[in-house]
């Protein structure tokens, strides 16, 4: 039988093992950098996600994580104000989604629904890696029954966790998630990766192939910004505009707000020039 009569059907796998209509990722190396399997499986909710037009990145730092995305809003009579791809799912945590618009909304409205029944039931806020698991398991339930179809976008979450500090977890359309501490998705996802992928390796005096969690512990709040910033700046070769991205922010830091130390907040268009400039600058 062709591929094509193997993904007629979301719960039907191909003699190789395939489900064609999801898809699936790998571990590349100890880096925590993801790829999927091979070059040419991009299987269709994957296809979603990279062929959406949008670029996500997330950098994670010793008191900071931050996840940064493009501004695109795609008709002039369009409120820009309303065109984000940022959300709050609770207080200290927020998330970036890139692929179907509508399915990120859904998501996002069933994190919000998680975190909500969890602090009811246990009294106190939900914690990152939680939620990121309890989001991965839900998408899982959707690869394995006839009457669903798994979610095309793929949720970069951030937040701080009262033990470990900040935290960075991608999900995918699978049911996978991981930790990470710098990754990308989207458009361009890979370029994205490889170049985290160096710039983290020159951390701690060229230890951060060897060590990359204490590599990672070396990163201040700016130099997590500019990392993020630079990594999107590089991979699509342009100087954004403050009115172009969108950063989030979960920082403990002292440079932050007292107000916001240690909460979800997204940047507005001044702070994020600020960054802008001081990455032009240093660059």
């Amino acid at each position: 039988m062709s591929r094509t009569s193997y993904d007629r059907y979301l719960t039907v796998f191909s003699p190789e093992g395939r489900l064609y209509q999801v898809g699936e990722y790998s571990i590349s190396n100890l880096m925590d950098i993801d790829t999927y399997v091979a070059p040419d499986c991009p299987e269709y909710a994957f296809k979603a996600i990279s062929g959406s037009g949008h670029t996500a990145v997330a950098v994670r730092g010793k008191d900071t994580s931050v996840v940064i995305t493009q501004r695109k809003v795609p008709d002039k009579l369009l409120d820009a104000s309303t065109v984000t791809h940022l959300s709050s799912i609770t207080p200290s945590i927020g998330c970036v989604t890139t692929g179907l618009i509508a399915d990120a909304r859904a998501q996002v409205t069933r994190a919000r629904s998680e975190a909500a029944e969890f602090r009811y039931k246990y009294g106190y806020e939900i914690t990152p890696d939680a939620l990121a698991q309890r989001l991965a398991n839900i998408n899982q339930v959707y690869t394995q029954r006839a009457g669903m179809r798994p979610l095309g976008i793929a949720m970069i979450i951030i937040g701080i966790d009262p033990e470990h500090g900040p935290q960075v977890f991608k999900l995918d359309p699978a049911g996978y998630f991981v930790g990470f501490h710098a990754t990308a998705a989207g458009q361009k996802q890979q370029e994205a990766m490889n170049h985290l992928e160096k710039k983290w390796k020159k951390l701690d005096s060229g230890g951060g192939a060897d060590d990359a969690a204490k590599a990672g512990k070396t990163l201040s709040r700016n130099e997590v910004i500019e990392m993020a910033i630079e990594a999107m700046s590089t991979v699509h070769a342009t100087d954004y505009k403050p009115g172009e991205i969108e950063i989030g922010i979960t920082s403990t830091c002292s440079d932050e707000d007292p107000k916001t130390q240690g909460l979800w907040r997204i940047m507005g268009e001044a702070e994020i020039e600020q960054h802008l400039l001081a990455y032009a600058e240093r660059d």
